[in-house]
């Protein structure tokens, strides 16, 4: 059975650094475009960051860039997140996902093409 599985949140002081692992059962990630997405209570899901299936190309949400950096191990099947210098507005539930047959692709990292969610990891960023 496909699914993927996010790890590496948890409770970090503002400035701090986390980096989240996608990894998935049953699908090889290196095939798709790979997202990672977040959702605050109250709020709908949005996304934070994609990254191409073919080549090296990524989208960032405006208020992650520079901060954050999606990579790839294609070895190790895994899809990586690495936040740097974390703010209390990033405190949410992160998830990954892979992108569906007809999205418009990671460019426009659109929630609504992406599936085989997984359960999402907490990331709370407060002092």
């Amino acid at each position: 059975q496909m699914h993927v599985v996010e790890s590496g949140g948890g409770l970090v002081q503002p400035g701090g650094s986390l980096r989240l692992s996608c990894t998935a059962s049953g699908l090889t990630l290196n095939f798709y475009a790979v997202g990672w997405f977040r959702q605050a209570p109250g709020r709908e899901r949005e996304a934070v960051s994609c990254i191409s299936s073919y080549d090296d190309g990524t989208f960032y949400k405006d208020s992650v860039k520079g901060r954050f950096t999606i990579s790839r191990d294609t070895a190790k099947n895994v899809v990586y997140l690495q936040m740097n210098n974390l703010e209390p507005e990033d405190t949410a539930t992160y998830y990954c996902a892979t992108e569906s047959p007809g999205g418009m692709g990671y460019q426009y990292c659109l929630p609504r093409d992406f599936g085989f969610w997984g359960q999402g990891t907490q990331v709370t960023v407060s002092s």
